[in-house]
């Protein structure tokens, strides 16, 4: 085997491992693969999220659950997982405005002078 041989082959080898992994990329972004929820066959609005955690303790967890348009806050972590306070709110998702959005032009204002009394 001469060194131009070794090399085709090393570029090749390379080649079609580069086409594989652009394959199978292509197949999880397009199909949804590994559960992420997100892809070309699932267009579903989600229903379920973690809005927010924050850090009780070494141990304890808080967690702010949406469902729907309803947050659950609940605690984890502890010897019980325990279910604080159920049926808050969700906020309102922003919409964008119904009309164009017109910015006021104001005139510059000259700068306090705090040095005369």
């Amino acid at each position: 085997m001469n060194f131009d041989t070794i090399v085709l082959a090393i570029a090749a080898v390379l080649f079609v491992s580069a086409l594989i992994a652009l394959t199978v990329w292509a197949f999880k972004a397009f199909f949804g693969g590994s559960g992420t929820g997100s892809g070309f066959l699932r267009a579903r609005e989600r229903r379920l999220a973690l809005v927010e955690t924050a850090t009780v303790d070494s141990r304890r967890k808080l967690m702010l659950i949406r469902r729907d348009d309803v947050e659950h806050l609940i605690m984890t972590g502890g010897p019980v997982d325990v279910l604080i306070e159920t049926g808050i709110k969700a906020h309102a998702h922003l919409e964008p405005p119904l009309e164009d959005v017109i910015i006021a032009r104001n005139d510059t204002r000259p700068a306090p002078d705090f040095g005369k009394s």
